[in-house]
């Protein structure tokens, strides 16, 4: 079942509202009885109506379990029509909802809901030995969405305890302010303890007005943020992509919001939701590059255009569809296969302390291989080191419960210090050197960018999902990798293999020329001081949330060089 809209004309119902909680009553005014949430599988669709009137209850609930403007309710739960429901409850209380990685261990949940103080919890039945796992003594009540288990509270059990008379958009309207936290996003702590990220209303007010007004003065090549908009919500809702490119915009703009438990079959999922905007990370892009030069689309530029129409169509990205990719850099060459297609991608740049007030590049204007030009709005300038600074009031109001941390980020001016080197080109278009704390200088004092080099295996063979360059203080480049499952898969099918893991293929004399083929085709592009010496294939799998991983698939780089050692020591000895 496609997420249909039955409203009369588009409009924009948030447009003007202060906070959050004033756009999504202006949706529900706007678009009652339009479709607003379903799960993916359809066993459960709401209008905005009936979306708000579950919020009420819930949020009356919560109220009488004694969440307060200012507290937190922390959530532990996969992508679900539910978790959305509740974290739009607590904002109606003034508190502040914040969800946790699923991939995340109980000593890590400890530690968040810890920071956050919460006395509320919410999970599902699959989750709940992980969260019992953890230390939470601040936590009071936890309530299970989809089962009935003793010692907790289920969702009707929440609602029932609605006091009778409670009203959430009065009580909201009293505690709710612009200042007020909305959410809290934990870094995924590449170099270190997580930290929470504050942003209020105002700070997400003002960065989703500000892209909606960006896509809208583009409205003659893709859909804007309107009532008749449709979104999908699959990445980690504890990630600030998908609650700003599918929750807050969907709050924001009105239209229908898809929920998708398992992110492995969002393309799958694609064709029935048909979104009008959507973000995936650069490694999903890659998959569908894969997948369609195995289907013998390799040269899409040759193309007739009612070819490249059909496929848009066939993937569920259609021709008004805002395609966007960022949260890691991506290949020149996966953006240029599909611009060639007819499918621009517009990569850009954001953080969770700009709350995604972006560095963007806007349909009919990309230029690959950099993160755009500024969105209206967000300030920026560059150190002379090469470091951006950006400034907007959108900026996060500083990590919870840590000011150093705080003060080391965001200056005496407002100014964030982001971490990340750039250029700027002379019409404004910028491009990412590498973090600053990544920079490779080797040996010979050569500045290099690990992760323009990792970009360039990756595009190199579908075989290589991960790459990670060694070379800080050394004579040469060389290079961790990790076979990517699909195309592992597909490499042992053609060689009549069963087993396509890392550990079976790792080894395999018949994989090393095919590796080889890539680095070299890899090296042509880089230059001779960036080129790979020395590769090795590693014998594992690496997961998201991992020893090697964020949630996110950012690479954990002092872990991954501690953990593997040994293997990179071999490729410099002799």
């Amino acid at each position: 079942m496609e997420a249909a809209q039955t409203s009369p004309s588009p409009s924009v119902p948030g447009q003007g509202a202060a906070t959050l909680t004033d756009a999504f009553r202006a949706c529900v005014r706007e678009c009652g009885t339009d479709v607003a949430l379903r799960s993916a599988d359809g066993s459960l669709e709401l209008t905005w109506d009936e979306y708000a009137a579950r919020v009420d209850r819930l949020a009356g609930g919560l109220h009488a379990l004694g969440v307060a403007p200012g507290d937190c309710v922390g959530m532990l739960t996969l992508n679900r029509v539910e978790a959305v429901l509740i974290d739009m409850a607590t904002l109606h209380l003034g508190a502040t909802p914040f969800s946790t990685y699923m991939t995340s261990s109980p000593e890590q949940i400890g530690e968040l809901f810890d920071n956050a103080d919460n006395a509320v919890a919410i999970t599902q039945e699959s989750l709940l030995p992980v969260l019992r796992k953890a230390h939470i003594p601040k936590v009071e009540r936890i309530v299970v969405v989809d089962a009935d288990i003793e010692g907790t509270m289920t969702l009707a059990d929440l609602e029932a305890g609605c006091p009778d008379g409670f009203d959430a958009e009065s009580h909201a309207a009293g505690v709710v302010t612009p200042d007020t936290v909305a959410t809290l996003i934990y870094t995924s702590g590449t170099t270190g303890p997580s930290k929470g990220v504050q942003l209020s209303h105002a700070n997400l007010m003002c960065s989703v007005s500000a892209a909606a007004e960006s896509f809208a003065a583009k409205s003659d090549l893709v859909h804007p943020v309107d009532s008749t908009s449709r979104y999908i919500s699959y990445l980690p809702f504890a990630h600030v992509a998908d609650r700003f490119f599918a929750y807050y915009m969907h709050m924001y703009g009105g239209g229908s919001l898809t929920v998708l438990s398992d992110p492995t079959q969002v393309v799958a999922t694609l064709p029935s939701v048909k979104p009008t905007l959507f973000l995936a990370v650069p490694r999903i892009w890659e998959k569908i590059m894969a997948a369609l030069q195995a289907k013998g689309i390799t040269d899409p530029a040759g193309l007739p255009a009612e070819v490249k129409a059909g496929v848009a169509a066939q993937l569920g990205l259609p021709a008004d569809c805002m395609r966007a990719c960022g949260a890691a850099p991506v290949a020149v060459e996966v953006l240029e296969f599909f611009g060639a297609l007819g499918m621009e991608i517009c990569e850009g740049w954001a953080m969770s302390e700009t709350a995604c007030h972006a560095i963007l590049n806007l349909p009919g204007e990309t230029r690959p291989g950099t993160i755009g030009r500024p969105v209206a709005g967000l300030e920026t300038k560059v150190l002379d080191d090469g470091e951006l600074l950006v400034r907007s009031p959108a900026i996060m109001k500083g990590y919870r419960k840590n000011p150093e941390k705080t003060a080391e980020a965001l200056d005496a001016e407002g100014w964030l210090h982001t971490g990340d080197v750039v250029t700027v080109d002379e019409e404004g278009f910028i491009t990412i050197v590498d973090r600053k704390k990544e920079l490779i200088i080797n040996a010979a004092g050569k500045n290099m960018s690990p992760s323009n080099i990792e970009q360039r295996l990756k595009a190199a063979s579908p075989l290589i999902g991960q790459a990670v360059t060694i070379g800080d203080r050394r004579p040469y480049n060389t290079a961790l990798l990790v076979l990517d499952p699909d195309g592992a898969a597909a490499w042992a099918a053609e060689q009549g293999l069963s087993d396509s893991s890392g550990a079976a293929l790792a080894g395999n004399p018949a994989l090393t020329p095919v590796i080889e083929a890539a680095v070299q085709d890899a090296n042509a592009k880089l230059s001779r001081v960036e080129q790979i010496k020395k590769w090795t294939v590693l014998p594992v799998d690496w997961l998201p949330g991992g020893d090697e991983l964020t949630p996110t698939m950012k690479l954990k780089r002092k872990p991954i060089a501690e953990k593997y050692g040994d293997e990179i020591e071999a490729m410099y000895a002799g």
